[in-house]
């Protein structure tokens, strides 16, 4: 199997894709591509005889049958530059290699997550781990800002005395807060990527990790085009029923009222809609 070299992925590596007001995304090395997907799924060596329209067509005959393991053959390392508390949510996708810097050898560089003004919100009250789409005033807004920005700088300022009185770095750091950038290299396989964007790129996800998603999918897509647009067709853009949901669509087609009550009505209508909005 020859080494997968793919141009516009080239175009592209060590650049760095801003997010949020100081962090990025990096794709600092890949692994395969489309091709490789197809060489796999097919047991084959070198390009074969297969045409172009063949390898797309395989590569969503795959994904769309859940034959998960030939995508696992193509693998992205990215360097990234996160908030901590959106790093604790990223760490949870555990099927990933990772090494992260530590405050225990480095000084930590005064490098804080502000949010934009846009983005201050009230809690949803339908929601728990959710922001309500309720407009907060201006006043409330600038407060919020000053406020982050007030601790973070005391925060910092306090661990600079510590570190300059020879206090042990690991010990200095630990009221530095979640809003902290933290940079690490992240490798995973793109049948686990796919996992992480579905997840995070859905509109209930954190929008803080959502962009950080968003960013990742625009430069991993460079890499297996084929496989990113199934992506969007079969996981990205579908809604998946449970069976008796597929009761209640049937109900409907022909014309019945549903039988579904309380909150399976609720989310069974609610991925109705989304299916619309789509």
């Amino acid at each position: 199997m020859a080494h997968c070299f793919v141009e516009e992925a080239e175009k592209i590596l060590d650049k760095e894709f801003p997010v949020l007001n100081k962090g990025f995304i990096r794709l600092v090395d890949y692994m395969g591509s489309d091709e490789r997907i197809v060489q796999a799924a097919r047991v084959s060596y070198g390009k074969g005889t297969k045409s172009v329209r063949e390898d797309k067509g395989l590569i969503t005959y795959l994904l769309r049958n859940d034959h998960t393991s030939p995508f696992e053959q193509v693998v992205f390392t990215f360097h990234c530059k996160m908030p901590l508390f959106v790093a604790r949510q990223w760490i949870r996708h555990r099927t990933a290699r990772l090494n992260e810097i530590s405050g225990r050898y480095s000084v930590m560089a005064d490098d804080f997550y502000i949010p934009e003004l846009s983005d201050i919100s009230f809690q949803s009250s339908d929601n728990k781990q959710g922001r309500s789409e309720e407009e907060v005033p201006e006043e409330l807004k600038e407060k919020v800002i000053e406020l982050l920005k007030a601790d973070q700088n005391r925060v910092y300022d306090n661990y600079k005395t510590l570190l300059e009185d020879n206090v042990a770095r690991e010990l200095a750091r630990i009221n530095l807060p979640l809003s902290l950038y933290t940079e690490w290299y992240w490798q995973i396989d793109l049948h686990n990527l796919f996992h992480f964007l579905r997840l995070r790129l859905d509109s209930h996800a954190q929008k803080e990790i959502r962009v950080y998603a968003e960013a990742m999918y625009e430069a991993a897509s460079k890499v297996c085009p084929m496989a990113f647009e199934a992506f969007e067709q079969y996981i990205k853009g579908s809604v998946r029923f449970s069976k008796d949901e597929l009761s209640a669509l049937k109900q409907m087609l022909n014309g019945e009222e549903h039988e579904l009550k309380g909150r399976d009505k609720t989310l069974f209508e609610s991925k109705i809609n989304e299916g619309h909005q789509r």
